[in-house]
């Protein structure tokens, strides 16, 4: 049985019964390069955009920042990380920090 493949190119299908390196831009789920602790950052679309946006004055419309992280592929990863370091400002992973403040007391 074959083993699943994810394509980081992002431009085709899950695809099954090929092996890591047999086709560019496919690696196993267990075999993806490694990007360290944070590499994910890399991917995020915020690190693409305006950083204001992500970091508004209080008060200050999340609007902007928050249709951004609806687009985009870490938006997990980023928000495991804001709450495992205790984000206190902006928005990560699609939440501000009233909404991650209210998903931790939850989860407790």
């Amino acid at each position: 049985m074959g083993r699943a493949v994810w394509n980081i190119l992002g431009d085709g299908p899950l695809t099954t019964g090929v092996t890591a390196g047999a086709q560019q831009g496919l690696y196993a789920i267990d075999e993806l390069p490694d990007e360290g602790l944070l590499g994910w950052q890399e991917r995020a679309l915020c690190a693409q955009t305006d950083p204001e946006a992500f970091f508004p004055e209080k008060g200050g419309s999340t609007r902007e920042a928050k249709r951004v992280c609806t687009a985009c592929d870490v938006r997990a990863e980023c928000l495991e990380y804001a709450l495992a370091n205790d984000e206190r400002f902006g928005i990560w992973g699609g939440l501000s920090e009233r909404e991650r403040r209210k998903l931790k007391r939850r989860a407790v």
